[in-house]
């Protein structure tokens, strides 16, 4: 399992300093942080979670990415990672109980799935966002997945080791948006994209905050439909919100 971080280190330090609800895991089971150019204690920390991570049966390894962005991040993550199922979630996303069975089922029910990948749930959002976040999901996004037949959360999905090998990784020329409609298009060339609704991980609605509900959705609206027209964003500019 593979986090992005970039100078987290007080959302790091709140997390609980054991395992929780994620339970015991299987051996063989790694979790990789990808310090992405951090210039607080952001490392430290991390590695302050090893003990916790060792008494839920996993190795916790922090990697340094020295060259900033997220698709960067990303790639480090896939290179270092040792796993045949490999999995990314963000620095404010905490995995629910369930998340990695629903994950192992879901490949395990086919060697066709390469992909597999589901909503966010936004933890710190009013309940009139909430309602309109959930409409989206329902209304907009599962329609557009039944259509072209790929959907991916970058925060929330996991792929065949083999299968990104063979499409060669993440796009690093992408900064920000669309990066996982990207990743998702081009696996569906190669195997069976899952998006599953009930594959849920929390998350902070923070980029919500900083740049309003609307304007929000908009980016990333027309970052996935460019990526299904242009095959590329047309989105090229972000804001780093930590």
């Amino acid at each position: 399992m593979i986090a992005e971080v970039a100078r987290e280190r007080a959302r790091l330090a709140a997390l609980p300093a054991r395992p929780g609800k994620v339970g015991r895991l299987r051996p063989g089971f790694e979790i990789l942080v990808i310090d992405n150019a951090s210039s607080d204690a952001t490392t430290q920390v991390a590695l302050g979670r090893r003990e916790a991570a060792r008494a839920a049966g996993a190795d916790l390894r922090v990697v340094n990415e020295s060259n900033k962005g997220l698709t960067r991040a990303r790639q480090r993550g896939q290179l270092e990672a040792r796993g045949t199922i490999v999995g990314w979630a963000d620095a404010d996303t905490t995995m629910p109980a369930g998340w990695l069975e629903r994950v192992r089922r879901a490949f395990d029910a086919s060697p066709d799935v390469v992909c597999v990948s589901g909503p966010y749930r936004y933890i710190d959002q009013g309940r009139f966002q909430r309602l309109l976040v959930r409409v989206y999901w329902r209304l907009l996004a599962i329609p557009s997945y039944w259509f072209t037949g790929y959907l991916a959360v970058g925060g929330n999905f996991a792929v065949r080791r083999e299968a990104i090998d063979r499409i060669g990784g993440f796009d690093e020329s992408i900064e920000f948006y669309g990066e996982d409609t990207n990743i998702a298009r081009r696996l569906a060339e190669v195997g069976k994209v899952v998006f599953d609704l009930k594959l849920e991980m929390p998350t902070s609605a923070r980029r919500f905050d900083a740049e309003g509900l609307w304007r929000t959705a908009f980016n990333y609206v027309s970052a996935f439909v460019s990526e299904v027209v242009l095959k590329r964003p047309v989105i090229e500019r972000y804001r780093d919100i930590r």
